[in-house]
């Protein structure tokens, strides 16, 4: 049996957990609360730094969040593949989940870390740096719907980035000026597998601290 180890509020753990329903895999999701000293000792056992999520299936552990994705849709394939199988085919995909990684949902993290984690006054040192580069993602990604239902040909690893990125992104830095990608935005919360993330989330959301933009109707 697959575990997944992770919290229902945690972005890189939501991911997963949108790519688990899409393929329709049976798995137990372990709840790791990491104000309890247990669940932080399991998961130091886990995963090489302590950090959700990971995925165990008998002595195999993964602990990077895209990797999981691929490793599953090549060992439970569903319905639909995640990514496509020719690997200079997928590299599209690839590429827009690192993007959707790196270039909104670490620029939100700062964000938000600045807000709870570091001394007085440092989202306003930090925040502007990283809402300028928001801006420039959510323009790329704007311009690379043009046309485009999903990011790279049908729903994918991409678009399992996409939803927690963009949904955490927005509710500190809208995007509503983008309407492709606001179009974008409300097909992937229209999923089913998306809504199953969201719902098991909601009894979290008053722990962000951000409440604006397009996700607000959810938090």
């Amino acid at each position: 049996m697959l575990t997944l180890y992770g919290h229902p509020l945690s972005s890189y753990t939501q991911k997963v957990l949108i790519a688990l329903y899409e393929l329709g895999t049976d798995f137990e999701f372990r709840h790791i609360d990491l104000g309890d000293e247990g669940d932080r000792a399991l998961m130091r056992s886990v995963e090489p730094m302590g950090r959700m999520p990971a995925l165990r299936e008998g002595d195999l552990v993964l602990s990077q969040s895209s990797l999981m994705i691929e490793w599953l849709d090549r060992h439970h394939p569903g319905p639909q593949r995640l990514l496509d199988p020719d690997p200079d085919a997928s590299l599209p995909a690839r590429q827009w989940d690192r993007f959707l990684d790196f270039q909104v949902m670490q620029m939100m993290q700062q964000i938000v870390d600045a807000r709870i984690f570091m001394a007085e006054g440092a989202e306003e040192r930090v925040a502007p740096f990283a809402r300028g580069k928001l801006d420039l993602a959510y323009a790329a990604l704007d311009r690379h719907l043009d046309g485009r239902d999903w990011i790279a040909g049908g729903f994918g690893l991409a678009d399992c980035a996409a939803m927690p990125a963009l949904f955490y992104a927005g509710a500190i830095h809208p995007f509503a000026d983008h309407p492709r990608l606001t179009g974008y935005f409300e097909r992937l919360v229209a999923r089913p597998s998306v809504q199953r993330v969201i719902e098991g989330a909601r009894p979290f959301y008053g722990w962000f601290p951000f409440k604006d933009g397009i996700a607000a109707r959810f938090l």
